[in-house]
């Protein structure tokens, strides 16, 4: 993307054409022809030709295959191909079934980044109890000060906290009762022992009463480039997660705006042909004579 940015960016990518598949011996894959150049025409400058010269009219079938190379690229798909690239340059449209003109800005987009709040329930059970002993701070104790950490947590009222801040204080009130003081790592360990992800509880928040991200929950959205990110979130984004907001720490290294750019160029997206499905008369009656045809087979071994 950081290559495809540069180029693009600085306005050398004159054409892409999209070869068919199965040209090459080792390999099937699509393969596209990068046209580039450093001294473009006026009427070029800032446009990217796209061909899409993968269809059945720009190849033929070799006799005999060479591996993976099933396929050549005759003389006269060649010329045509040469036709469509030079007709832009000569002052024509460009476009037709097979090529499109795009700004180098339609290619690009921001990676932003959406965040949804943490929400978090929190119980004494025996079931969590247990999970403490799987985080790392609370193991590196010696075992005595482990017991004395459980029984502390065993005083914890049995009930389901859906608010953090009210479970820390509970929490805050049984190890005080047991004349117990723990370090920040102890206690984040017993936060993630003792919870569980609930989407019923309340917004776990930071202590400038900021929502707590769930990384969980992380999601990255690709904004066009000519697009401004908060129409596209109010569009796309919070109608469906209300409580979503995006990280505006999340920077391009750049430009320093929010959300990171990158380019993706995406043949299939602008020369996508729509076939419709054949109709389910058209498949009945296929089916309908396959079964007759196997009945008839079968018949015949039956004899």
């Amino acid at each position: 993307s950081e290559i495809r940015r540069w180029m693009l960016e600085n306005d050398w990518v004159e054409a892409i054409v999209a070869l068919p598949t199965d040209l090459f011996y080792n390999t099937g894959i699509q393969t596209y022809v990068w046209l580039l150049t450093n001294r473009k025409p006026a009427q070029r400058r800032g446009k990217v030709q796209l061909i899409d010269a993968s269809g059945e009219r720009f190849w033929r079938a070799m006799r005999k295959s060479l591996g993976s190379k099933r396929r050549e690229i005759p003389d006269e798909a060649r010329e045509e191909i040469v036709r469509i690239y030079a007709g832009f340059l000569n002052g024509e449209s460009g476009a037709s079934d097979v090529a499109r003109i795009f700004d180098t800005e339609d290619f690009a987009y921001r990676e932003i980044r959406i965040e949804r709040p943490l929400r978090l329930n929190f119980h004494a059970s025996d079931e969590r109890l247990a999970r403490l002993a799987d985080q790392k701070p609370f193991a590196r104790l010696d075992a005595s000060e482990q017991d004395q950490i459980q029984l502390a947590l065993r005083g914890l009222p049995d009930q389901l906290f859906r608010n953090r801040d009210q479970f820390d204080k509970a929490l805050g009130k049984v190890l005080k009762a047991a004349g117990l003081k723990i370090g920040a790592p102890i206690k984040k360990a017993i936060l993630a022992a003792l919870s569980e992800r609930d989407e019923e509880a309340d917004i776990c928040r930071d202590k400038d009463g900021h929502p707590e991200p769930d990384t969980d929950l992380r999601d990255h959205e690709l904004v066009p480039l000519k697009e401004d990110w908060r129409d596209y979130v109010a569009r796309e984004v919070t109608p469906f997660v209300p409580d979503a907001w995006v990280d505006e720490t999340h920077r391009d290294a750049r430009d320093g705006k929010v959300g990171r750019v990158g380019y993706e160029i995406n043949f299939n997206r602008y020369f996508y042909t729509y076939v419709p499905p054949r109709p389910l008369e058209e498949i009945d009656a296929e089916l309908k004579a396959l079964e007759t045809e196997i009945a008839g087979l079968l018949k015949e071994v039956a004899r």
